[in-house]
């Protein structure tokens, strides 16, 4: 170990807020190939799927431990209609998603497909309301149709349709995006509409509704200032007249500007440390947003619901600019590891977060080629991978008493190191991120209240930033044993080499 090593204390047996598994949630929408083309080829396809759900997305996701799956949009959600995909497919109505490409949506994947999805996936649906051009009924008999037993004409309308017993649906969201796609709204109309909508919303039985009301984009601490005053109008402190449970955010890390965003593989040194600072900015909106939430609910009842976020890039050559495809590298993945270090950091207020989007869009999970059907994991893919111990896990404070190694960028700091750790059922798990482009670095842990035994390390890398996975290089950026970690006494010694994610796991002492 260097002279010049970091060095961070965790005390283990101090658990701080639990890190719900929620944060590492997902999202798919009506756009480009993710619903179709990646979750649902068919039931005629050649590629193995169960009622046109292919087969190997699903084992994928499964292998993450997937938490949740947000649909159907996004900017989608607020000209769908749900009564349009249900029924038998062929007399099904077709619509035009003028958000996305301009195509035509037959909605052949409608409510009962999604909620197939899920129970294949044995994931909890979170299905986002339309509010921007459907009715407060429209989203009431929804929930009535998912949720009700007994009987009524929502209740008979399942049953007819095939599907006997109610689902289990607790998160749905108010809308999405207000002030732009979802209504064009400003904060005052949105927060009245979202008061109407919420009341609406009713539990039935015992499924008890986790009601998310649309929040702000990036830094629009207003939004969620009126969103706050609403509740505090009805009376916040009584838990029984909250209308709403959460209010949302969402921030993309765009390395260049809205039009001009950057290209997902070819990139320099210095927009890559310009993407990390962006990335780094979703601690400081965390901190923002609750902070104007404290004010009103200083003892944390109402969660924040990251539900969009990840980086978004110029879409790949030769692809419809409406379907948002673009590839996803090692920088990528860094992108993500250092947004779970700040997740984890929010365990008090952050309830869930949505990675925008699963399959074939935006920052994926799963890229699948439209021409061989060839299914490819993602960098990012890897980091969830090795990070799935953090769910519902007790987060556990890192200190750094001599300070992280920064670096300049754009007239701001970067430190270039970031680490979080938590513990679940007697394990620990310490994730470790080198942000430096060029240099590797060396971190001293010292384990404080208790000992670590027999542990596994792992490593993400690849020979350059620009390195991602493709059809004939499966594997170009994939996790592999890290001999880089020696435990000696109570201090864990790890070698983080440049560009780097590193998670050691094991039992605790």
């Amino acid at each position: 170990m260097s002279n010049d090593a970091v060095s961070a204390v965790i005390n283990v047996d101090i658990e701080g807020p639990q890190i719900s598994k929620h944060v590492y949630g997902h999202f798919a929408e009506h756009l480009g190939r993710c619903i179709y083309g990646g979750f649902y080829v068919g039931e005629d396809s050649d590629i193995p799927n169960v009622r046109g759900i292919r087969l190997d997305v699903v084992e994928a996701l499964r292998a993450l431990d997937i938490p949740n799956l947000r649909w159907p949009g996004g900017c989608f959600a607020d000209e769908y209609h749900w009564m349009d995909g249900i029924g038998p497919k062929e007399d099904r109505a077709v619509m035009i998603n003028t958000h996305w490409g301009g195509v035509e949506e037959d909605n052949s994947f409608g409510t009962h497909e999604f909620m197939d999805l899920c129970e294949l996936l044995e994931t909890e649906p979170y299905i986002a309301g339309n509010v921007g051009s459907g009715t407060v009924r429209e989203m009431s008999e929804w929930i009535e149709y998912l949720t009700r037993e007994g009987d009524s004409p929502m209740v008979r309308l399942r049953k007819a349709n095939g599907r006997e017993a109610p689902w289990k649906v607790k998160f749905w969201g108010l809308g999405n995006e207000p002030w732009g796609c979802g209504g064009n709204m400003n904060a005052e109309q949105y927060a009245l509409e979202a008061r109407k909508f919420a009341t609406y919303c009713r539990d039935y039985g015992d499924n008890k509704l986790y009601r998310i009301a649309a929040g702000a984009a990036d830094a629009d601490y207003q939004w969620t200032q009126k969103l706050m005053e609403q509740l505090g109008h009805l009376g916040c402190q009584r838990v029984e007249r909250k209308l709403y449970q959460a209010v949302s955010l969402h921030y993309y890390t765009i390395g260049g500007t809205w039009d001009k965003k950057g290209d997902a593989k070819e990139f320099s040194t210095d927009e890559y440390y310009t993407t990390m600072l962006k990335a780094l900015h979703t601690d400081e909106l965390l901190t923002g947003h609750s902070n104007v939430m404290d004010l009103y609910d200083p003892t944390k009842e109402i969660g924040i619901v990251m539900d969009e976020w990840g980086t978004w890039w110029d879409v790949e050559p030769g692809t419809n600019p409406g379907f948002l495809y673009q590839q996803n590298t090692m920088r990528d993945a860094l992108v993500a590891s250092l947004h779970f270090d700040i997740f984890h950091k929010h365990a008090d207020r952050l309830v869930m977060a949505n990675i925008a989007q699963t399959v074939n869009v935006l920052q994926a999970m799963i890229l699948t080629d439209p021409d061989s059907g060839a299914l490819v994991l993602t960098p990012t893919y890897h980091v969830f991978q090795m990070n799935k111990g953090h769910q519902d896990a007790a987060s556990l404070r890192v200190d750094a008493p001599a300070g992280l190694p920064t670096r300049e960028v754009d007239g701001k700091e970067l430190p270039t190191v970031s680490v979080s750790a938590s513990r679940k059922d007697g394990r620990l798990l310490v994730s470790l991120s080198n942000l430096d482009a060029e240099a590797g670095q060396d971190v001293e842990v010292d384990l404080r209240g208790g000992g670590l035994g027999e542990f596994e390390a792992l490593i993400l890398t690849a020979d350059s930033l620009q390195a991602h996975n493709t059809p004939e290089a499966l594997e170009a950026v994939a996790p592999r044993a890290h001999e880089g970690v020696k435990l000696e006494g109570s201090k864990l010694r790890v070698h983080l080499p440049a560009h780097s994610f590193v998670t050691v796991s094991g039992a605790l002492a």
